[in-house]
């Protein structure tokens, strides 16, 4: 088998971190090589046996949700399996098990606080942003313990602002729930900024700018990564995390 090497590898504190790519898989075609996602068209064994490739990388079996650009929060059981519920964001203190979350353009989000134990992974397109799911996140890592100013986040390869074109309507919509997402496209036309949306509601909620790695790639710019908005049919890459 191909190494699942990860394509991005931020430090995160109390916690090992990744960001997927395209390459190092077993896929072909529109899906080549490291789709992680069921749901796309892909072989179920091609998906599996990259999957296998990405948990040994991380070094524990991945746990996934079906992601619905919902602002829901799922806390993992203590002990015990994890069955795949229905959620865009994961949290818990297991060290047994690593977090995975699923795009391709939307923002991956990962979240530890190594004083506290706890980790978490957040799903964060446009409707889910605007939703509130990186506030419920919190909210979830708080109750077991977290504090925000100890938090480290990374906000993944994703679309950027100068690329994420959207109908003037839906600009000014989300600019009223998140003032920080207003863009324009590098070529003069209506935008959305999630990533600066995101650093605007991680920083108001209490983690420090220092802790929140923003610096990764535009989805739709770099090939190295799957891009739904450069090629409908296509995978999904992750961002995975494992409490240290």
């Amino acid at each position: 088998m191909t190494s699942a090497l990860p394509a991005r590898a931020p430090r995160h504190r109390g916690a090992r971190a990744l960001f997927t790519g395209r390459a190092g898989g077993v896929g072909a075609g529109d899906y080549a090589t490291l789709n992680l996602a069921r749901h796309v068209g892909d072989e179920d064994g091609v998906v599996d046996r990259n999957r296998a490739l990405v948990a040994a990388e991380i070094g524990a079996p991945l746990v996934f949700a079906e992601q619905v650009h919902s602002p829901d929060v799922h806390v993992l059981p203590e002990h015990g399996p994890v069955p795949v519920i229905t959620a865009d964001a994961l949290v818990t203190r297991r060290s047994d098990v690593a977090l995975a979350i699923m795009v391709a353009d939307c923002l991956p989000v990962l979240l530890s606080d190594e004083t506290a134990g706890v980790i978490a992974v957040a799903h964060a397109g446009r409707a889910g942003l605007l939703g509130g799911v990186l506030e419920n996140t919190l909210a979830a890592m708080a109750e077991l313990g977290a504090v925000a100013e100890q938090i480290s986040a990374s906000i993944g390869p994703s679309i950027c602002g100068s690329c994420y074109e959207v109908p003037e309507e839906m600009r000014a919509d989300s600019s009223l729930v998140l003032p920080a997402t207003w863009s324009l496209t590098r070529w003069g036309t209506p935008a959305l900024d999630l990533r600066a949306g995101a650093v605007s509601v991680l920083t108001g909620a209490g983690l420090p700018a220092a802790e929140i790695d923003v610096d990764h790639p535009c989805t739709l710019e770099c090939e190295d990564f799957f891009s739904y908005r450069r090629q409908a049919r296509t995978g999904r890459f992750a961002g995975v995390v494992r409490r240290r």
